[in-house]
This record gives C-alpha cells, structure tokens and sequence, in this order.
C-alpha cells in the first residue's frame, strides 16, 4: 500500500527536527508519498538531494503565540492538507499538533476533506501528534500550552509521548490513545578523540543548546566547588544558543575554567575525550545526546528528569537531582577519583547501549502505526 504521509513542524532548533526529518526520510523510502509543511528553516533538516521525494510547504508555525499569523497559519495549513490529500498527518511538538487539528477539524468541508461524522465524501486524515517536550515555564506561557494541550489530547487519534510523565498528562487531559515515541539517535561514526589541548586534566563534557533547559548554569555552580584541585576538571560545553554570553559571564565570575566551543559536528570526537559525560538539564524526553554517550561508552552523570532514568537505567549513570549543584558537583568528583566506579559506569552504558532502538527500529514504528491507521487492515 503505497502511503501519502504529511509531516507538520514548528520552529524546532534541536532533536524533534531531527527525528521527524528521519521518518520523512523513512517513508520516502519506503515508497509514501510525503510533504512536510513547516516554517522555512526547518526545510534545511530534510535530507539534501531527497526534493525529488519529499516535498516541503512553508507554514509559519512559530514558537511563540501571534494570533493574527497563527490565524493565517491554520488557514494555509488547511488548504495545503486538502490539496495533498494525505492518509495520515503526523505533527511534531504541541503547537504544531494544535495547528495540524486546527487546521484538520473544519466547521465545514473544505475542498475534499470532511468534518469528522460526516460519511460523503473524503473523511479527515488520521492525526498523530508526538509530545517532545515539558510545559514551558512562566505562567503566561504556561496557560497558553495548557490551551493547546487540551485541544491536542481531544483531537488527535494518537498520542506519541517520549517519556513516562508526559505520558501521564496527557491520559489526565482526555487523550484517548497514548503510547511511548520510539526516538533514536543517529549511529555516530567513529572519530579519534578531539583535540581540547586539556594538559592533562581530566574533562567534564556536556553537549546541547545553550538554553534554560539544558541547566548548564549549574554545572558550571557545581564546578566552583573543583577550582582548588590538582589539576583542576577542565568543563567542555559544546553547543550554542541564546545563553552563550551569559554562561561565558557566569564562568568568569565563579572562576570556573570552562570553555564554550560553539556548536560542534564532531559530537563522537569530544565523546571519546571526555572522562565523564554530563548532561545536567532541568527536564528531558529521550535526548539524543545521552544516547549517543551510551553508545560510546562514557561514565556518565545526569538530572533525574522526564525519560533520562529509562534510557540510563539504575545503572549506566549516576542520576542526581536537578537544579542541585553540590549533588552533581559530588557526583562527578566521585567518577573522577574512583576509577572503580568509572570503569564500571563505562561498562553499563555500553550495555544498555545495546538495548536502544536504531533508526531503523523508529522508522519501522512509525510506518506501521501509519499503515494500521490508514488501513485498519493494514
């Protein structure tokens, strides 16, 4: 059965991009006929050479509210899902979600797709929604997410969630099929270690985007605590975002050798460098990063937040609180002095590598939830 598949996005700047071009990658290969709509910088995720097969349609489905421009969104999203005629549409993120069941639910038919009940003519594409993130924080923002929220988890045929706690909340807001998003990160190519001129000191590594999220204020609060040691933990962030010159001014202030190098396209090389991996963030779904630090092996120390303790297990990190800067501080002190625990920490993470899905398992996934949703027969 040969699928037509459509793909929305909204402004996405880390793994929800990434992994949705995959399935639209996916697809395409698999002989669907797919076309992503979503604002024009996510057109760069899609594969280059790969126009032939996957179509793209500019939808400015931003990440902040605009009313006015939201509006005109929904619209154009209508008219270009009833021109394409997909038998599944696949959105990414909660807004994205609320706009693809905005545009999906009309009060009337809209040039071939049906409001849902009415049996003439082409009825409304299945919608399935992937949650990839916690409610942001700020109580404006806050009430707006939870509007969306509730419009999604009643719309929506499938709820794909990507850890156990997003899962939960959204069963409490009505969602009547929720299940577990199957994310993986990329196979990394095997790189010699980065050249960090560290002198010999041990390096702390965390890796993502320099945003509130990722909690990266506190490991550099918790590094304060290192400054008298010999030799000192040399703190490696890679990465880029918003709150780079705020980090750099943080680090100068507590005195804390921490080196900011930017975004980086050798993630495997700084792996193989780093003598503790750590990943500090307020809250997290899958991320991809931690997988690909399992995957090579690293002692790792990470926030017990959203989906991190099933990815890590009991035993492939030492899982600390967040936002707690003398526990994370405490917790990579102890990687570095106990090489005991190191090793053994390597060892587990390799091991429960193992059991990750590839690629390959989430797009297979994918296209089978497509095709029982497509065809109940399928």
């Amino acid at each position: 059965m040969s699928l037509r598949v459509g793909f929305v996005l909204g402004t996405t700047a880390g793994g929800a991009g990434r992994h949705a071009a995959m399935l639209a990658d996916a697809c395409a290969d698999a002989g669907a006929l797919v076309r992503v709509f979503g604002p024009a910088s996510t057109r760069a995720l899609l594969a280059a050479g790969r126009a032939d097969m996957i179509g793209f349609d500019e939808v400015a489905i931003t990440d902040r509210p605009r009313p006015a421009g939201d509006a005109r969104a929904v619209l154009r999203l209508r008219r270009l899902l009833a021109a394409m005629r997909p038998d599944v549409v696949h959105a990414h993120g909660m807004r994205a979600g609320a706009f693809a069941a905005l545009a999906l639910w009309s009060g009337r038919r809209i040039r071939g797709i049906a409001p849902p009940g009415q049996l003439s003519g082409r009825r409304r594409p299945p919608l399935v929604v992937t949650v990839h993130n916690a409610p942001p924080s700020g109580a404006r923002l806050a009430v707006i997410y939870l509007v969306l929220e509730r419009l999604v988890s009643r719309r929506a045929d499938v709820l794909l969630c990507v850890s156990p706690d997003l899962s939960d909340r959204m069963r409490k807001l009505g969602a009547r099929d929720v299940r577990r998003a199957v994310v993986a990160a990329a196979a990394s190519p095997d790189q010699s270690p980065a050249a960090l001129d560290a002198d010999s000191r041990p390096v702390v590594l965390a890796v993502g985007r320099l945003a509130p999220q990722k909690g990266f204020g506190t490991l550099l609060e918790a590094a304060a605590n290192w400054r008298g040691r010999e030799p000192a933990p040399l703190v490696v962030i890679a990465g880029s975002g918003p709150l780079a010159q705020d980090l750099a001014r943080q680090a100068a202030e507590l005195e804390v050798d921490a080196r900011l190098i930017g975004a980086r396209d050798d993630v495997a090389g700084l792996l193989a460098t780093a003598d503790v991996f750590v990943l500090p963030s307020r809250w997290e779904g899958q991320p991809l990063i931690l997988q690909e630090a399992l995957r090579a092996g690293r002692p790792i120390v990470a926030s017990d937040v959203g989906g991190v303790r099933d990815l890590t297990g009991d035993d492939a990190a030492l899982l600390v609180p967040a936002n707690d800067p003398a526990a994370l501080s405490h917790a990579v002190l102890a990687v570095l002095d106990e090489p005991e625990l190191a090793a053994r920490l390597a060892k587990a993470a390799l091991s429960r590598a193992a059991s990750l899905p590839s690629e390959a398992d989430a797009a297979a996934a994918a296209l089978r939830l497509y095709g029982q949703l497509a065809c109940p027969d399928y």
